[in-house]
């Protein structure tokens, strides 16, 4: 799937919820069109909440991600070192045994 489409689809998915979310808790009087005053600051507190909330979480995230890569990083480094160390040991046997002299001749 296309990452634009995918985030966009992330994006409303949240949206939709964070809107299920705040009215339920917050509106609960249909007999008007428009919102009551205290219905307007629920919601508006909601709102803001989720949003502080979830901009906390992505720094977060943001962090703990950072160093996840660089943990990864430091791991591939360290796996590639031992292969090559392997691959060296691996050569100098080879011609140890191929310059060695055939005693069964």
């Amino acid at each position: 799937m296309d990452p634009n489409l995918r985030n966009l689809k992330d994006f409303l998915t949240l949206y939709n919820k964070v809107t299920e979310l705040c009215f339920s808790r917050c509106v609960d009087n249909f007999n008007e069109r428009d919102l009551a005053k205290h219905e307007e600051a629920c919601v508006s507190r909601c709102v803001n909440k989720f949003a502080l909330f979830n901009q906390n979480m992505m720094k977060v995230y943001v962090e703990v991600q950072s160093e996840i890569n660089q943990r990864r990083m430091q791991e591939l480094e360290e796996g590639q070192k031992l292969i090559q160390q392997n691959q060296q040991q691996t050569d100098a046997s080879t011609a140890t045994i191929s310059t060695a002299p055939k005693l069964l001749s």
